[in-house]
């Protein structure tokens, strides 16, 4: 269980904190033209993994998944595991709701993640140590240049409990819920005047992995409640179903066929994706067939003009601001990567720093420090908590 005098403290001081960050993905659309993202459409997911798999997911190199009557079991028996299964299709705009029961065991993370090519992201986490919250958080552009955007949410025991964890996101706000009831809520306006706002097209992830490990950053391993005991394994996580639809750049489920969501310049701005219409299928060359008799293209409806900027570092102090609407959140760093540890001194003016590869994951059983990349899969999910709780070490 973690300190609130802790969490308060690293509310206090992180966002006076600066953070240089690499961050990973296959094509930054902000650089450079890449291909159009793979659309769900009205063909929204249902996956119940008491039934056995779901292809709407695939997983990541090196996951192996069993079923039983609780769901889908991702089972973590040694620090190199990592868990990990996408959609690679993407929502833009949209609503997940999740039944789980996360895994339990200190330094083991399980997560639900929405992450985009311009890295973008939206989080629901949960730490194995802690029977009696759930962390929500977000990123806009992979910017970790403060860390005030991560909130803690009580939960009745969710590493024994099974219950439905809901992100619904739309262009003007993102709801975070917990079994129907809204917990958080985000406003564009509130992630620095939208340009830190998540609106680009997502895949979905979930997994669990290692924060606990021998080979984890000193911050990682504080943050995830200490280091973990593998003589307890295996530390298990039960996903019994998932629901995906796809608002297709608005604020209610389509009801179009979507073929893609194609990035038309290099802002990162919802306004930018253009909707293509199509029949949906995964069938490449009966794409192009019907892209040349009846295709129809849309455009999201711009409602707000705003400027992009990728930012790597930055001695900005300022914090974002969460929303004011919510009751139950206590508002805390955002959570670190395990591949990376914040360092600090003893002057306040001494500025931490961190870098991580955020690539896809790779599990090879036993690989030479194959534990310190394990969250890559998971973006900047557990970014940089890391500096933040050296930052609370200092008082």
């Amino acid at each position: 269980m973690f300190s609130k005098a802790l969490t308060s403290a690293i509310v206090a001081l992180a966002a006076t904190r600066m953070v240089s960050a690499q961050t990973f993905t296959d094509c930054d659309p902000l650089e450079k033209t890449c291909s159009p993202d793979a659309a769900f459409g009205k063909n929204s997911v249902s996956c119940d993994w008491t039934k056995g798999a779901c292809s709407a997911f695939e997983g990541l190199p090196g996951t192996t998944v069993s079923y039983d009557s609780k769901g889908a079991i991702f089972s973590i028996e040694k620090e190199s595991n990592a868990p990990t299964m996408a959609t690679h299709k993407r929502i833009f705009f949209g609503r997940v709701d999740v039944e789980l029961i996360a895994a339990a065991g200190q330094g083991i993370v399980t997560s639900l993640v929405f992450e985009s090519a311009d890295l973008d992201e939206i989080d629901w986490e949960w730490v194995g140590g802690d029977n009696e919250q759930v962390q929500s958080n977000y990123f806009g552009k992979g910017d970790t240049t403060t860390y005030d955007r991560g909130a803690y949410h009580p939960v009745s025991k969710p590493l024994t409990t099974l219950h439905k964890y809901s992100l619904d996101w739309t262009k003007d706000r993102i709801n975070w819920e917990i079994d129907g009831e809204v917990v958080r809520t985000l406003t564009y306006d509130e992630a620095k005047s939208g340009t830190r706002y998540p609106q680009t097209p997502m895949e979905v992830k979930i997994g669990t992995w290692v924060a606990g490990g021998k080979n984890s950053a000193k911050g990682t391993v504080e943050w995830a409640g200490g280091y973990t005991d593998f003589d307890k394994a295996p530390f298990n996580a039960y996903y019994k179903s998932i629901s995906i639809v796809d608002y297709a750049g608005g604020d209610a489920p389509t009801t179009d066929d979507i073929k893609e969501y194609v990035w038309t310049d290099h802002t990162g701005s919802y306004e930018s994706i253009k909707v293509v219409k199509g029949d949906g299928s995964s069938d490449d060359s009966k794409d192009e067939q019907d892209d040349s008799k009846d295709d129809k293209e849309t455009t999201t409806s711009a409602s707000k003009t705003k400027t992009v900027v990728k930012t790597t570092s930055t001695s900005e102090t300022s914090a974002e601001a969460t929303s004011t609407s919510v009751t139950t959140m206590t508002t805390v760093s955002a959570t670190p990567t395990p591949t990376e540890e914040a360092t600090s001194s003893t002057t306040e003016t001494t500025e931490e720093t961190s870098t991580t590869a955020a690539g896809e994951p790779s599990t090879v059983p036993d690989a030479p420090g194959a534990a310190a990349g394990v969250l890559a899969n998971f973006g900047r999910v557990a970014f940089a908590g890391a500096a933040a709780v050296a930052v609370a070490q200092l008082f």
